[in-house]
């Protein structure tokens, strides 16, 4: 998975690459001649008394360290610059396949760990690449050219390279295999702890509420102590790391120095000569031990690929058409509006449909009422307007076209959506109401307001239009952000509205005030309201009942209360109760 996703995230970065592999292997040449270099000073210089043979082969010597200086700082630019492009192409991708997501991807994978995948998984392959790009490439020419070096100044002594060198790999490899689990262990945990924290943090009111505090105080503790467990074990297994491989370096070198006395001792190798084949086995060994240390991340990286790769490869069930189709320029009165055909609708693998057998008609210009129990497929049957889902039996038809043959963006510019549960966004009052509808004119705010029932609030607003919200739009009361979320789709004007149970959250008077409010604004307009108070809907043109995903009733207030038991049931239990209140 992770070479996959480097294949094609490091594409566009070829050109870039090939200067990192030119720049690595010219300072890793240069690395390697200074030994050599100053074994000769040693050797030609010190021990003749030669001072100008030392002081020029130690002006080479600083050239070559400067040669090497300068390609490691523009080795790493351009492996930085590399890094940095492939974190945010992944990031990049990542969020627009998010954004095609159906409400059932959304699900399947659930909010904390797509934020995990976007984050924490990208930082570690962006990690990985920046290091392959400054370690990883140079780590082998290192080794080679070591080896090739070392032979050179002495080829007697090569064999405490073929026990030094393969001892170091058997060791490191030994304790990157008990690594490897261990961070795939590390990201799953990772994902709970977030998973927790985004719960507690967004339900921290039903938390105080019910003095759940210190439960999911616990609950959070719980999930910590997992990851710091795993993350201690892998942080033993690396501080193992470090005791060998010192040992093995340490052993190498006092054999180094003990096999070469007794070699210079007999006039069969020279001083500089030893101390340069110290200095290459010392280069070999560190090169790799410091790709180890990258091909130990790579596990982990790999893991995140995987993670991240699983979200790019999934598409969305709710496709758009290969080749989408223009509806009627002028759709008949039977198609005009919202249609709905025997519609049903069910989750994959579920033994029934949330909903069956639906055909009604939205005209434009009137305004339809859903209603029933909770859990009947008010919002499913909604949800299928903008194609949220997609249904699995018979059709939804916009002004005669079905919503699958339509071009989603042209389809969803002629919805307004207001959800059952509103959101705004970080940003100002007027950033959140044109968000739907960039170019609108302040006066069209304020008239949306009005109609919304908001305009008074939002004016006793520090700044007024102004004034900016918290993210989710915490700095306002539940009621105020269900009306700015109507008037974010008023200043839509859009042909369809739908309204998901948006008026839950007024008082009685509010509401019918809105309602009032809103009959001229979408005279024009199709309106799907979906309700639980019989209040709300009483004035519809027409309401449809469901119970159990079907429809048992269809008609207006009166007509039901006198033929629909499903519906006198629902208004009398909801009368009795407001006389007992």
């Amino acid at each position: 998975m992770l070479i996959r996703l480097l294949r094609s995230s490091l594409r566009p970065h070829r050109g870039a690459l090939v200067v990192v592999v030119v720049l690595q292997f010219i300072g890793t040449i240069a690395a390697l001649l200074l030994p050599a270099l100053n074994a000769d000073i040693i050797d030609d210089g010190v021990a003749t008394g030669d001072t100008g043979r030392i002081i020029s082969l130690g002006g080479l010597m600083l050239g070559v360290t400067v040669l090497q200086i300068v390609c490691a700082i523009a080795a790493t630019w351009f492996g930085a610059r590399i890094a940095m492009g492939v974190g945010q192409q992944l990031r990049g991708d990542m969020f627009a396949r998010v954004g095609t997501f159906s409400a059932r991807e959304l699900g399947q994978f659930g909010a904390p760990s797509l934020i995990t995948r976007t984050t924490n998984d990208v930082l570690q392959v962006q990690t990985v690449v920046l290091m392959s790009c400054l370690i990883l490439v140079q780590a082998p020419i290192m080794a080679v050219g070591g080896v090739i070096m070392a032979l050179r100044e002495d080829v007697g002594m090569s064999w405490l390279l073929l026990i030094s060198v393969p001892l170091l790999i058997a060791c490191i490899a030994v304790v990157a295999a008990r690594m490897v689990p261990q961070f795939q262990r590390m990201q799953r945990r990772l994902d709970t702890v977030n998973r927790i924290l985004r719960e507690q943090i967004t339900g921290i009111r039903v938390v105080r509420a019910f003095v759940r505090e210190d439960h999911e105080v616990e609950r959070f503790g719980d999930a910590n102590r997992r990851l710091t467990d795993t993350a201690l074990r892998v942080g033993r297994l690396m501080a193992l790391l470090f005791p060998i491989i010192m040992l093995i370096i340490n052993a190498s070198s006092v054999a180094v120095l003990w096999f070469g006395a007794h070699r210079v001792d007999d006039g069969t190798l020279q001083v500089g000569s030893l101390i340069a084949l110290l200095s290459y086995l010392l280069q070999i060994l560190m090169s790799i031990i410091m790709a180890t240390f990258v091909l130990i991340m790579v596990p982990r990286a790999a893991v995140s690929s995987g993670r991240i790769t699983e979200v790019l490869d999934t598409r969305s069930s709710v496709k758009p058409p290969e080749h989408p189709q223009a509806p009627p320029a002028d759709p008949s009165p039977d198609q005009a509006g919202v249609v709905f055909d025997a519609a049903e609708f069910r989750y994959p693998g579920a033994d029934a449909p949330v909903i069956s057998d639906v055909s009604i008609h939205l005209r434009p210009g009137t305004t339809t009422a859903v209603i029933g129990a909770t859990g009947s497929g008010k919002t499913t049957l909604l949800s299928l307007i903008p194609r949220l889902f997609d249904v699995t039996g018979g059709s939804v038809a916009v002004d005669g076209l079905d919503v699958r043959e339509w071009d989603p963006e042209r389809l969803w510019a002629r919805i307004g959506l207001v959800p059952q549960r509103p959101y705004l966004f970080s940003g100002t009052v007027a950033e959140n109401l044109r968000h739907g509808r960039p170019d609108a004119t302040d006066e069209e705010l304020w008239e949306a307001l009005t109609i919304a029932q908001a305009a008074e609030f939002v004016r006793e607003m520090p700044d007024g239009l102004d004034t900016r919200l918290s993210q989710g739009g915490t700095t306002v009361s539940g009621g105020q952000r269900q009306r700015l979320s109507i008037a974010r789709a008023l200043v839509r004007r859009p042909r369809i509205y739908l309204f998901d149970d948006c008026f839950s959250a007024l008082d009685l008077a509010t509401d019918a005030r809105l309602r009032a409010a809103l009959r001229p604004w979408t005279r024009h307009s199709a309106v799907l309201l979906v309700a639980q108070r019989v209040s709300s809907i009483v004035e519809a043109d027409q309401i449809v009942v469901l119970d159990g995903g079907r429809v048992v009733g269809l008609g207006t207030h009166d007509e039901l209360l006198e033929t629909n038991p499903t519906y006198r049931e629902i208004a009398e239990s909801q009368r009795r109760t407001e006389v007992a209140a």
